[in-house]
């Protein structure tokens, strides 16, 4: 993988995230899709600038991006490479003005996540990975590797979703484990702090579509973690109607199978 085009993906994200934080200081109200989630200016301009220029980065290649799916399941892809983005992940967070709103973008090779940015602009934090790249964040502190951890002896830290949570699943999921904290976040933050050994597990199991998850689990595959399905097996991208099965991230041990 070309550390060329993982910087110019990066540089996506980031004008990308330009047009989101116009939006974000000035305010916006938002529309309800087909499916009832919301949607704003934030996610049309964003959108816009990533697929006009992905385009122009690897011309052919497929892309998959949520506001212009809008809830149809019938697109299908070939089997080749595709983008999947989402322009705004996180539109509750960002609505309630509490920062943890990401752009994803990730390219799918074979079903598998083989390269994801995850910017939070209005946290100025930016996650990104690669195979023979690896995986990095970019803050205020600079830019540095990230590497999952082994989950810790005196427990494992849950990450969950601050917006989408189910508390009953989530008890039956830690019952019998050692859970030392309890966390929440939004957005494919979930993915980005296991990736950084601040968290060990994030559970879902209310309903995920692939572009939200395949940059955030293309970080966390390249920094040691994974992603997998309830049997145990890793998620794999470009399926008919691009809803993913319930699954686990985890770092370097304790997940599912």
């Amino acid at each position: 993988m070309s550390r060329a085009l993982v910087e110019e993906v990066i540089r996506i994200a980031r004008a990308a995230g330009e047009e989101v934080l116009d939006v974000y200081a000035h305010g916006c109200a938002a529309d309800a899709k087909a499916d009832g989630s919301p949607v704003t200016d934030a996610d049309r301009r964003a959108q816009a600038i990533i697929c006009a220029r992905l385009s122009d980065i690897a011309p052919g290649v497929a892309i998959v991006a949520e506001e212009s799916v809008n809830g149809s399941s019938s697109l299908k892809v070939g089997p080749g490479k595709l983008w999947l983005v989402d322009p705004l992940d996180g539109t509750k967070e960002f609505l309630d003005r509490n920062g943890e709103f990401t752009i994803n973008i990730a390219l799918i090779e074979a079903g598998a996540p083989v390269l994801g940015v995850v910017f939070a602009p209005a946290l100025e934090r930016l996650f990104a990975a690669a195979p023979g790249v690896g995986a990095a964040v970019e803050d205020a502190a600079g830019q540095r590797r990230l590497s999952a951890r082994a989950t810790p002896p005196d427990g494992a830290t849950i990450v969950s979703s601050r917006s989408h949570g189910d508390p009953d699943a989530l008890a039956r999921f830690t019952a019998g484990r050692r859970v030392a904290a309890s966390v929440t976040a939004g957005s494919s933050l979930k993915f980005c702090l296991i990736a950084a050994g601040e968290a060990d597990l994030y559970p879902r199991f209310g309903r995920t579509m692939e572009w939200d998850t395949a940059a955030g689990d293309a970080v966390l595959r390249a920094a040691g973690g994974r992603v997998t399905d309830l049997r145990g097996h890793p998620l794999r991208y470009g399926k008919p109607g691009f809803e993913n099965p319930h699954f686990v991230a985890s770092g370097r041990g304790d997940g599912i199978g």
